[in-house]
């Protein structure tokens, strides 16, 4: 019976493991669950974990570590057979994705392609990080240590976040600074990672502004009856173009 009861469990989670990628890739919205099942490789990197992790849960030894090095061989994604991964996860395109042993991630996260839930150094226990749900972690995203993102948060591609994130908060930079956009704390997985604002350029223009203005002000009241040049102060231009998420 406990054989049983694991198995429809673990046939359940893999059902909304493919919805997932039904729903949230756009290049999966006429496919088949089937063909979703047999092609994509964030849903076999899921499938291979389910399984190495009920393995791991009632003590068989071996398997599921052979399971996950097969996985990673075959996928690029490599994930522990102990991290605890909650329904409707969603690794899009895949390669580079690693989850470390004690990683907890909650329902309906986003995860593409190069992220890395890490530790640091060699300390045992809780060394990885815990991902909430309806948390989405763009491209090369390196999330280190036992911290927590918040619900509902957004991590930015090729950020590096050391410290725990807010919940319903964006997160950019290196390392990751939490930030806002237009005001508004976006929700869903399809973030503007184009536009999202940078912290480190905006400090820069503030201070090429301030040059400006005092370069400006000596140019209007030279000191000593002397002019005194204007620098050229190349502005800032604010990145334009099309959303790369649509609409």
């Amino acid at each position: 019976m406990l054989g049983l009861g694991l198995l429809a469990r673990t046939a359940a989670e893999i059902r909304r493991d493919v919805a997932a990628a039904n729903t949230r890739d756009p290049a999966a919205r006429r496919v088949r669950s089937v063909e979703i099942l047999a092609t994509w490789p964030g849903v076999h990197a899921l499938l291979a974990h389910r399984v190495a992790h009920a393995l791991t849960g009632v003590g068989v030894p071996i398997v599921p570590r052979a399971i996950a090095t097969i996985s990673r061989a075959a996928t690029g994604i490599e994930i522990h057979p102990a991290a605890q991964i909650g329904d409707g996860l969603f690794i899009d395109h895949g390669m580079g994705v690693v989850i470390g042993e004690t990683a907890r991630i909650g329902n309906d996260v986003t995860l593409y392609q190069g992220v890395t839930l890490g530790g640091t150094g060699f300390a045992t226990g809780k060394r990885h990080p815990t991902v909430e749900d309806n948390v989405t972690i763009g491209s090369g995203a390196k999330l280190l240590g036992p911290i927590t993102v918040g619900h509902g948060s957004k991590i930015g591609a090729n950020s590096v976040v050391i410290h725990d994130v807010p919940a319903n908060s964006t997160v950019v930079g290196n390392p990751g600074h939490p930030v806002r956009v237009e005001g508004r704390r976006p929700e869903g997985p399809d973030t503007d990672w184009v536009h999202l604002p940078d912290p480190i350029a905006d400090a820069i223009k503030g201070l090429a502004n301030r040059i400006a203005d005092l370069e400006r002000a000596l140019a209007e009241n030279p000191a000593n009856g002397e002019f005194v040049a204007k620098g050229d102060v190349r502005p800032f231009r604010p990145l334009r173009g099309p959303n790369p998420a649509g609409g």
